[in-house]
């Protein structure tokens, strides 16, 4: 089976490393979705996008309407209605992951899985992990020279298609 991308979305205010946390947590796969192909307001709204899934229904039914009152004939509505669900079905995880942001659940970890089991149980394993897994930058001391100190004050290199420094324009 194909590897894919999981987002991880946990409730708003939650603290790494809090296993109370992965209670209400939503993993979300990205991807082409077969349901909000077929049916995108009605799996928008079954994933609790409430806008969404609304815009969906008025979207589509809305198409269909402009293009019957423009006089478009029925197979260039059906090709207009196929498009448009086909949008929607590679477009639906986004939706969704858009529609969690704005509840105040942000991806929080990003996973490559084979499954959905698999890629529950990498998110939950990094956001359970003691410690972040980069480093930080080093913080350089105070007072520490920023300049090489091979080039004199004056004549540090100039980055891009400016002239050299302190020469004619």
């Amino acid at each position: 089976m194909a590897s894919a991308a999981y987002t991880l979305h946990v409730a708003p205010f939650a603290v790494p490393g809090d296993p109370g946390a992965l209670d209400r947590a939503e993993i979300v796969r990205d991807g082409f979705s077969w349901g909000a192909f077929l049916v995108p307001g009605l799996w928008l709204l079954l994933h609790r996008c409430w806008v969404a899934g609304i815009a969906a229904f008025v979207v589509v039914i809305g198409l269909g309407a402009l293009l019957g009152f423009l006089g478009a004939g029925p197979g260039s509505i059906l090709v207009a209605q196929l498009l448009l669900h086909l949008l929607f079905g590679l477009e639906g995880a986004s939706l969704r992951r858009l529609s969690l942001a704005r509840a105040g659940r942000p991806a929080t970890a990003v996973v490559i899985a084979a499954d959905t089991a698999e890629a529950e149980a990498k998110s939950f394993a990094r956001w359970l992990e003691p410690e972040p897994a980069y480093a930080p930058a080093p913080v350089p001391a105070a007072g520490a020279a920023r300049r090489p100190a091979s080039l004199p004050y004056g004549r540090q290199p100039v980055i891009g298609l400016f002239p050299e420094p302190g020469g004619r324009a």
